[in-house]
């Protein structure tokens, strides 16, 4: 199989997690760099990597790599690269951007010269002057960055958030790969009670469950690569395979989710059929207030409302009340809670929290307060 370089976009503050996912998965990492991790595949580690990595974002195919002050030097190093390795001749081509710090400011203009650029090579190695466009899509990213251009392949489609379970859904659910990043900054085994007191439609319990079973995250879902010629379907059908054999169903998973809304446990029970783990979940309607511990060694982790999203102020202090009556009357808890509130810290506990971690929502920067809790021995 042919040597590829591909990249692994996430979300700024995952980038760890994300290089450690590659690493487990067998590849070589070439560097790792603001919110994108770049690595040496195959068409294989395509299939591969868009079924099993939980918090990146997309997968990409990077094609090249130059600099490029002008439109001229643009389109000429683009025309240079071998699109017909991958775009057949009725191949749809889109052309997205990004520009930051360079002379090539503009992202209309960029985009339309390396769309030319790709036409007029593929119109030389196929002999035609119109291309149908009626094809498997292929999405071409340009990304210029203090003259920098950088020319990528988009494989997964649809971002990898995107699970393919969530068939109901709350106001502002929290995206699954970042639920999964919580899960694995966490001290969370399947052996350990988790509990999301605020779970909403049940992301994050849903996500632990899909990482104590071992179910590979794109199961339920198609990527943009699997239409493409270039990477044979055998591949894909292999990978799956290998997927599904991978799941462990005898995995002790423990999992509780509540929350105060019936629509959201409602929407929390739906997902949880979607992504196959309805049996180790057990969700029910109950505020924060009524938490209790039935066992020793728990990790609650949970996403609150925080001011930029739902709530007001008064009703989160009371929800931090309650967790903080929970944590001192449960010291072998561990509690990790992920918000945007800038004074929480403070108002939560006298002491600091034993590990904090900057992290974003979507565009909203946000922090993970981690709480430590008493170890259980031999974990």
């Amino acid at each position: 199989m042919a040597k590829l370089t591909l990249v692994a976009t996430a979300t700024f503050g995952l980038e760890a997690i994300v290089k450690r996912e590659i690493i487990s998965l067998g590849y070589k990492i070439l560097k790792s760099e603001d919110a994108r991790i770049t690595f040496l595949g195959d068409e294989r580690a395509v299939c591969r990597c868009n079924l099993w990595l939980r918090c990146a974002d997309r997968l990409l195919i990077q094609l090249g790599e130059f600099k490029a002050l002008s439109f001229e030097e643009l389109f000429q190093q683009t025309k240079a690269l071998p699109w017909e390795e991958w775009i057949p001749m009725d191949g749809e081509i889109i052309v997205t951007g990004t520009s930051v710090k360079s002379q090539l400011h503009s992202v209309p203009d960029c985009q339309k010269i390396v769309k030319k650029a790709i036409v007029e090579r593929l119109k030389k190695t196929y002999q035609v002057e119109w291309f149908p466009e009626t094809g498997a899509k292929y999405t071409v990213k340009v990304r210029l960055l203090k003259d920098q251009a950088s020319i990528t392949l988009d494989t997964s489609g649809i971002g990898l958030h995107k699970r393919g379970y969530r068939v109901s859904d709350v106001e502002a659910p929290i995206k699954e790969t970042l639920a999964s990043a919580l899960i694995q900054l966490s001290f969370w085994k399947p052996c350990r009670l988790l509990v999301d007191p605020l779970c909403g439609s049940g992301t994050i319990p849903i996500e632990a469950a899909m990482l104590g079973r071992n179910i590979a995250p794109g199961l339920s879902r198609n990527f943009a690569a699997e239409e493409w010629e270039a990477i044979p379907k055998e591949l894909w059908k292999e990978e799956r395979k290998k997927a599904f054999e991978a799941i462990d169903y005898d995995a002790d998973v423990r999992i509780i989710g509540s929350d105060i809304s019936k629509a959201a446990i409602k929407a929390s029970k739906q997902n949880a059929i979607g992504a196959g783990v309805e049996d180790c979940i057990s969700f029910h309607v109950s505020p924060v207030s009524n938490l209790k511990a039935n066992e020793k060694y728990g990790i609650l982790i949970t996403n609150p409302p925080y001011g930029e999203r739902i709530g007001k102020k008064n009703q989160i202090y009371r929800i931090y009340d309650d967790i903080r009556k929970f944590y001192l009357e449960n010291p072998t808890w561990s509690i990790y809670l992920v918000t945007s509130d800038k004074e929480f810290e403070k108002y939560f506990l006298e002491k600091p929290a034993d590990r904090r971690r900057k992290l974003y929502n979507g565009r909203i920067e946000i922090c993970y307060y981690q709480y430590y809790g008493d170890k259980p021995k031999g974990v």
